[in-house]
């Protein structure tokens, strides 16, 4: 039953109906209270890491490597708790109950996949969150996992939100892995961005600052970028994350694309379900790729900074795709790139799709349409126009 004094609905996807108006917190929360959420959420092992794998990488002096990436089941992100980022879904990987013993045997069982890390120069240690909050890891687990992976002699990344990168922290993790990455989920180079699109929670000047505060301390400073983040047309997102990377190049040891990916139970996932929402297109990948690279890369000099591009569940409906058949292939050159950094990755590729890519790119930045004039790449052209 609704609440004494609320319509049963208040939205349905972008679209107001009569009613209390929805906070957008309330939205962001909602789903991890379900029921179905909480199952989910209970249902793991929490002595079993989320995932492991290897990946083909390049060490901070640009030699070839492999990186182990260990994703673990933690209590989650501090931000979440208080509200959350309306495209995260990483909730649903967390459990409330984590304790130290539980992490410390998600990395016995990391290390054990992988041969105590055996061939991997690097690894990369995700948490679904900050990796050195205390109140969301045991402080005695981040010090293991600091020393274990310097005494090693492996180059360690991890996460952090740039609010918690507080001086005395960053120090204590200095010393116990010097010159160690740590990445920053900027995502936008925007206040406005930030705020009403993603829901970050802090803004700019805060990044800024915890770039100054890694870098005083001989950490290197990853930067991730969202490209076409909620509510933002594909044609605003190709100029405004290509601008982004030009003005956060010179702060940024290392910036990561991430194109937006569809996760469960999240804002974009509920726009997504009603047709008014699109993950990118590749080809505005391609192009963002081609239109920086002479910026970052200038001609006799050396490269300012590292771009990474690894679009997730590219080629899927949910991730960044084309119309299906040439999808494998431009998403592969775009993996190559983050390695190589040569734009010879992109030579021969062509398909019939770009040009409806170029159209839609073309009216979104010269017509008013706020959430794109694009409509879905795999849909017959007038099963597209019915509604959901």
């Amino acid at each position: 039953m609704p609440r004494r004094g609320m319509a049963e609905e208040t939205t349905a996807g972008l679209l107001a109906l009569p009613g209390k108006a929805v906070k957008l917190h309330h939205l962001v929360k909602a789903p991890e209270n379900a029921i179905e959420s909480i199952r989910i959420r209970e249902s793991w092992n929490a002595d079993e890491p989320a995932t492991v794998y290897t990946t083909p990488e390049r060490m901070p002096d640009g030699t070839p490597c492999t990186a182990a990436t260990v994703i673990l089941r933690t209590r989650g992100c501090q931000w979440w708790w208080k509200s959350g980022c309306t495209f995260c879904g990483y909730f649903n990987d967390v459990r409330d109950d984590v304790t130290s013993l539980n992490l410390h045997a998600q990395w016995l069982a990391a290390k054990e996949q992988l041969n105590d890390f055996e061939g991997c120069d690097m690894i990369k240690v995700y948490t679904s969150g900050t990796f050195f909050e205390d109140e969301e890891n045991p402080v005695d687990w981040q010090e293991t996992v600091l020393t274990e992976t310097a005494a090693m002699g492996k180059h360690l990344i991890v996460e952090a939100q740039a609010h918690l990168c507080h001086e005395e922290k960053i120090a204590w993790v200095a010393e116990k892995h010097p010159g160690c990455t740590v990445a920053i989920g900027l995502e936008a180079y925007d206040d406005e961005v930030l705020k009403f699109h993603c829901n970050k929670g802090f803004r700019i000047k805060t990044w800024k600052k915890a770039v100054k505060t890694l870098q005083s301390h001989g950490l290197r400073a990853k930067s991730y970028l969202l490209f076409k983040p909620p509510f933002m047309s594909e044609g605003d997102a190709l100029q405004h994350t290509t601008k982004w990377i030009r003005e956060i190049a010179e702060d940024s040891d290392e910036i990561s694309v991430n194109p937006m990916n569809i996760q469960k139970r999240t804002i974009v996932d509920r726009i997504f379900r009603n047709r008014e929402y699109r993950p990118p297109w590749l080809w505005s990948l391609v192009q963002m790729i081609r239109d920086v690279h002479s910026d970052i890369h200038p001609e006799g000099d050396e490269a300012s900074t590292r771009l990474i591009v690894h679009p997730t569940a590219a080629g899927s409906i949910r991730g960044a795709h084309n119309c299906g058949q040439c999808d494998k292939e431009v998403a592969a050159a775009i993996e190559r790139y983050s390695v190589s950094g040569s734009l010879l990755e992109f030579e021969g590729l062509a398909c019939e799709c770009e040009s409806r890519w170029a159209a839609e790119i073309s009216l979104d930045t010269s017509l008013p349409i706020p959430l794109g004039s694009g409509l879905d790449r795999r849909l017959d052209a007038v099963e597209a126009l019915l509604s959901p």
